[in-house]
């Protein structure tokens, strides 16, 4: 179980780097993502040399080609996930909830919605590892 949506953390990022960086692609800031996240969601997480310590960040625009980014300056895009992100695309197919499989034509009933809300409030999730972005997907559906 997760407690990803009541506001902790079940893997602690790396304490020297700051919380939020800026996108090297479009100049913008965005919040840290555990190792562990980046680790589940790469194609072929033994082909890169990813240090424990190495701090990367998650960008949402969906607009820019970069998914993950370090302070070192590595980029990665979609065509390195074997996941691909939801909130960077248009299509009704693409997931907005990855726990639960919810597309983002689902996403749009709000009968859906209300489930993963319980689920959420029973730590039903595990949005820290399943969703690329490590975080809770509910800020991702539309709001009635």
């Amino acid at each position: 179980m997760s407690d990803c949506c009541s506001g902790g953390n079940s893997c602690s990022a790396a304490t020297d780097a700051p919380r939020k960086s800026t996108c090297p692609q479009n100049n913008r800031q965005y919040l840290q993502v555990e190792h562990i996240t980046l680790l589940q969601h790469l194609r072929s997480p033994w082909q890169y040399a990813l240090d424990d310590e190495e701090q990367f960040y998650f960008c949402d625009d969906p607009d820019c080609d970069v998914i993950y980014f370090s302070l070192t300056g590595k980029t990665i895009t979609q065509a390195e996930l074997r996941t691909e992100v939801g909130i960077k695309s248009s299509d009704d197919h693409a997931l907005t909830c990855y726990c639960f499989g919810v597309t983002q034509q689902q996403a749009r009933d709000a009968g859906i919605k209300q489930f993963v809300v319980e689920q959420t409030r029973k730590k039903n999730c595990a949005c820290d590892i399943r969703n690329p972005s490590g975080r809770c997907c509910l800020k991702d559906f539309p709001k009635n």
